[in-house]
C-alpha cells in the first residue's frame, strides 16, 4: 500500500500562490467531481472524504484564507460565495439531518491548500466539534 503524502500546513499570511491545486482546478488543469458552479464559486466532492458527504466549496477569486477573503473580497463575492455554500448543502439534502461547515485558516488549524475553501461535511452524526 503506498504511503500517504503528508502535506505541510500553510502560512495564511503569505501572498496567494496561483500554482495551488484549487487554482489549477479552477483553470481546468485538474478535473474535479463538480457539484455546483456559478459566477463566484465552484463546489466539488473531496477526493479524500472524511464523512459520507464531503464537499469543498471554493471562491473563484484568488483568496488564501477566510481572513484574506473577508478583508479583500467584494460584497458581491462574499454574498455569492456564502449563498453557494447554503445552496450546495441544501442540494445535498443535508439541512434536515444536519451538517458541519469547516474552514481552516493557517498552520495552527492545519490548512493545507493556500486557497480559501469551506468543507461541507454530513451524511452521518459527526460527534463533538473537537476531540477532547
Amino acid at each position: 500500500m503506498p504511503k500517504k503524502e503528508m502535506k505541510m500546513p500553510i502560512d495564511a499570511t503569505q501572498p496567494y500562490d496561483d500554482s495551488n491545486i484549487f487554482a489549477r482546478i479552477l483553470r481546468g488543469e485538474i478535473p474535479c467531481g463538480k457539484v455546483h458552479e456559478d459566477e463566484y464559486s465552484l463546489a466539488f466532492n473531496d477526493i479524500n472524504p472524511q464523512a459520507p458527504v464531503h464537499i469543498l466549496v471554493i471562491p473563484k477569486g484568488a483568496y488564501v484564507s477566510w481572513d484574506d477573503f473577508s478583508e479583500r473580497a467584494s460584497t458581491d463575492e462574499i454574498a455569492g460565495f456564502t449563498r453557494a455554500v447554503g445552496k450546495v448543502a441544501r442540494g445535498a439534502g443535508l439541512v434536515e439531518p444536519g451538517y458541519r461547515l469547516l474552514a481552516n485558516v493557517g498552520a495552527g488549524s492545519g490548512q493545507e491548500v493556500p486557497h480559501l475553501h469551506v468543507h461541507i461535511l454530513g451524511g452521518k452524526p459527526l460527534g463533538p466539534m473537537l476531540s477532547r
